[in-house]
């Protein structure tokens, strides 16, 4: 429920065609797509999944300013008052007239920092530089490359040095044995260079502040507007920001967040065992307090690293107890998106809120639409029986029948 796709970035190269086809091959019961800073893979990645029969939903990523935890870390390790922040369940890419300024704003944001980025660690790798116009925008297909596009133009660029072993030894301050054996690690190669200099730290970072990304409140608004969920995320519970997890998702429930979403392999796939033992008890945690509060929880792999799983392992022990949650958030979010699609009938609408005014009757009502509503032309077609007069119990019955 969170692969990235080559309009932000994908290790895998997937388009958002491509992972609905993946999903269908592999029988997924339900994908879903969330790109960073842009809405370009959705209207793609939808009518893919309807005419492959699958069940899919897309999201957006980015980065907000949270002031209410201005001194304290949520999400991006290293840069307090910052939290990575989702809208999900987008019913297409279009996106009203007086929202698209927020949308603008962020992937103007998001070129400038790359570009900035870009002067700084050409200045120190030079002679290695490379041109962003030439060498890292035609490898996004939508115009909107990440640091990880970066790093591929950066090591492209070095590999054409008479003795590239001899130039990363003297960068990465590495002995030439160590980056001999790293070159023949592409993956080891590419986490080293970006973690020594686009990372905290690196030549190429710059401490973010209030005015580098949009407020929770800005982001939110775009997404309502696109008919989606303002979906909160969660890192692994070990920050600041996230041990006040009731204050957290507090906050995050009072500025209209309808979903939390969660990575899991951050939070049980990690060697060392006490660390594990913290992390799945502070996931343990985490899911409890949405349960209690009826925030959904949607789970997923980015697919944005290479070696990265295609999908999570939910059979593992860890993850096992909470599959069930993962499964209902997932429902939740299809369901929603479904309804959004046909009739605007989705979580936030008005007639949801007329229909169904608390959160538990609300959330309950559009899983079960979720579960019983069919992927692809079947679904397409029950939808299109449906009529914005009907009551709850009568679309149940309808796409139940």
């Amino acid at each position: 429920m969170h692969c990235h796709t080559f309009f932000s970035f994908n290790a895998y190269g997937h388009s958002p065609t491509s992972l609905a086809w993946l999903a269908r091959r592999k029988g997924w019961k339900l994908v879903g797509i969330v790109d960073f800073d842009v809405l370009d893979g959705v209207d793609e990645f939808l009518a893919a999944c309807t005419a492959l029969g699958v069940r899919g939903v897309a999201g957006m990523e980015t980065r907000v300013y949270v002031p209410e935890f201005a001194t304290r870390e949520i999400n991006s390790p290293g840069e307090p008052g910052i939290a990575y922040h989702m809208g999900i369940g987008f019913p297409s890419g279009r996106v009203p007239e007086d929202v698209r300024p927020i949308l603008a704003g962020l992937r103007a944001r998001a070129a400038q920092r790359n570009r900035d980025m870009a002067a700084r660690i050409n200045a120190y790798l030079a002679p290695v530089t490379i041109d962003y116009d030439r060498d890292v925008l035609p490898l996004s297909p939508g115009g909107n490359p990440t640091e990880r596009h970066m790093l591929v133009a950066y090591l492209r660029a070095a590999s054409t040095q008479p003795d590239p072993a001899a130039f990363w030894t003297e960068k990465l301050r590495l002995p030439r044995q160590e980056v001999e054996t790293l070159i023949g690690d592409t993956v080891r190669l590419q986490n080293l260079v970006r973690a020594r200099l686009m990372k905290r730290g690196g030549v190429g970072y710059v401490q973010p502040g209030p005015e580098s990304f949009p407020t929770v409140d800005e982001l939110h608004r775009l997404v309502v507007a696109c008919g989606a969920l303002p979906c909160a995320t969660w890192l692994d519970g070990t920050s600041a920001g996230e041990q006040a997890i009731e204050e957290l998702l507090g906050m995050w429930l009072e500025r209209g967040v309808a979903v939390l979403n969660i990575v899991p392999d951050r939070n049980w796939n990690i060697p060392d065992p006490d660390l594990r033992r913290l992390k799945v008890r502070k996931l343990y945690e985490v899911a409890e307090l949405a349960r209690a509060l009826r925030l959904p929880i949607i789970a997923g792999t980015e697919m944005n690293s290479p070696g990265q799983k295609l999908i999570d392992d939910f059979a593992a022990p860890e993850l096992a107890p909470l599959h069930g949650a993962f499964m209902e958030g997932a429902w939740f979010v299809y369901g929603h998106t479904v309804l959004e699609r046909a009739l605007g009938l989705g979580w936030g609408s008005d007639w949801a809120r007329a229909h169904l005014p608390s959160r538990p009757e609300r959330n309950a009502f559009y899983e079960k639409v979720g579960r019983l509503t069919p992927p692809g032309r079947r679904g397409e077609a029950l939808l299109a029986e449906l009529r914005a007069d009907m009551t709850p119990a009568e679309v149940l019955a309808r796409i139940g029948g």
